[in-house]
């Protein structure tokens, strides 16, 4: 299949654990600036298509072109951060020299009441967790970005500024969420991917 520049195309990919198939023949292409919501109940292949895209798992069969010649960032279901350091120590680690303490400060507190920034993560709520895994994702030097149901845990208000954020980070670049909310596909303006 011929394909444009920096898409990522995946054709034909599968992946079974035993005799349950997890993935069957999926087919599709991401595009540079374009925004992919991943739809699917649970169990039904989200997460183990990211572990494939990330390197963490093999497909049985099919192929994805156009992956290496990506730098690729994620978050995670779960959040992975450093539960004994600041969450601008965990941004810290990802970014190198790229940004100031005070850039960081300033973009932490988009997202995070100033009062948690002198705290430790294991002292942070669910949802304040998961602010910080998805500053720490776009701060990372990245050309694809995926996250695996970024917004489990935050209010509707933070949602739309963490979104806000989101589409100013990935601007040209593809961006792959997976989701069970309908509601996160019209507010991420997203075209929709069904497993």
């Amino acid at each position: 299949m011929k394909r444009n520049g920096d898409e990522i195309v995946i054709e034909k990919l599968c992946k079974a654990y035993g005799e349950t198939t997890v993935i069957k023949d999926l087919s599709l292409t991401l595009k540079p600036g374009g925004t992919y919501c991943l739809m699917a109940p649970s169990g039904a292949g989200k997460t183990t298509l990211f572990r494939i895209l990330l390197g963490l798992e093999a497909p049985d069969s099919g192929t994805i072109h156009g992956l290496s010649d990506h730098q690729v960032s994620a978050v995670f279901q779960e959040d992975r951060l450093l539960e004994g350091y600041t969450a601008l120590q965990n941004l810290r680690l990802v970014t190198g020299r790229r940004y100031t303490n005070r850039e960081l400060t300033d973009i932490l507190l988009k997202l995070l009441p100033e009062d948690a920034l002198e705290k430790p993560i294991c002292e942070f709520s669910g949802g304040m967790k998961r602010r910080t895994a998805i500053l720490r994702a776009l701060l990372a030097p990245f050309t694809f970005l995926m996250m695996d149901e970024p917004f489990t845990g935050l209010d509707y208000e933070t949602r739309l500024k963490a979104i806000g954020l989101i589409k100013e980070y990935t601007k040209g670049k593809p961006l792959l969420v997976s989701t069970h909310a309908r509601e996160d596909v019209s507010l991420l303006h997203a075209d929709t991917i069904y497993l």
